[in-house]
């Protein structure tokens, strides 16, 4: 029995549709639309299915974009993208980890949709440009322009250095000492002094900073004094979270909030903390992603 292309490439389809969007949640919407459409195409007139479906993706995602601009105006707080828990086997593809990372998702989205749209298919996924210009609606030397903008935006924004995974899990395991312990006052040894902590709470989270804090002094005055007014008692380990080592930090035994972080020359120099409980919602299982 052969295998609907549309099952083989779900991994791949769900990918796209990730970094697209930048939430697991929507991504899913969008392919359950996609298989709609899949479903009522005659398959004899495609030739090439991988690169139809994922035609039918970009544009589906690319709808799904201009509704999530309204909804994101009326957002209460920060922003982030929604985190989805991966195998370590992700990071073996560095290209593929580095493209679905919280740092790179949240660069993605200072771009417009057309260009978020080209750079992903060109720059992660290496699809050709007059595939990337039927997927998006416009012309090769358009794309080719619009992929070149959107590359210079983004090396502009992105982490200059590479880190390995382990190094980033070295850091990580003092980071989850310094909360299980509540010795914040030790989180100053691997903090950068100008380190950036920009947390998620969809204005449903008390405690949650509706701003991002700025400063190694004024975080760990900030987490000392939630943890003190709050009374919490928060338990972290270390997980696999958007290809990279992350902490799950749960409250009275809940999922409380998923910290991804940016580790530059030892120390950490940006915290992503997703605490919303809707974007928290689909981690107990991993997402499989792939190119």
């Amino acid at each position: 029995m052969t295998t609907d292309p549309f099952v083989t490439h779900r991994n791949l389809l769900f990918t796209v549709a990730y970094e697209l969007l930048g939430s697991a949640a929507d991504a899913e919407d969008v392919l359950q639309e996609s298989w709609l459409r899949w479903a009522a195409v005659d398959r004899s007139e495609v030739r090439e299915p991988r690169a139809y479906l994922v035609r039918i993706v970009t544009r589906q995602s690319l709808n799904h974009l201009r509704t999530l601009a309204r909804r994101r105006e009326d957002y209460v707080g920060e922003w982030l993208p929604e985190p989805v828990m991966t195998s370590p086997d992700v990071a073996d593809d560095v290209a593929l980890a580095e493209s679905v990372s919280m740092a790179m998702l949240t660069v993605l989205e200072t771009l417009g949709p057309a260009e978020r749209a080209v750079f992903v298919l060109r720059e992660v996924f290496d699809l050709p440009y007059d595939e990337i210009a039927e997927a998006v609606g416009k012309t090769p030397a358009a794309v080719r322009q619009i992929g070149h903008r959107a590359k210079e935006h983004v090396a502009a924004r992105q982490p200059r250095v590479h880190v390995e995974p382990s190094e980033q899990e070295r850091v990580l395991e003092r980071l989850m000492v310094a909360f299980n312990t509540g010795q914040v006052q030790e989180l100053m040894d691997v903090l950068a002094p100008d380190v950036v902590a920009i947390a998620d709470g969809g204005g449903k989270v008390r405690g949650a900073a509706r701003r991002p804090i700025r400063g190694a002094d004024k975080l760990v005055a900030y987490l000392r004094g939630g943890l003190a007014k709050w009374a919490v008692h928060p338990v972290a380990s270390l997980v696999w979270v958007n290809g990279a080592p992350g902490l799950r930090v749960e409250v009275d035994g809940q999922l409380a909030a998923v910290l991804s972080v940016t580790v530059e020359h030892g120390l950490i120099t940006r915290i992503y903390s997703v605490a919303n409980p809707d974007k928290l919602a689909r981690l107990d299982a991993e997402a499989s992603l792939s190119r």
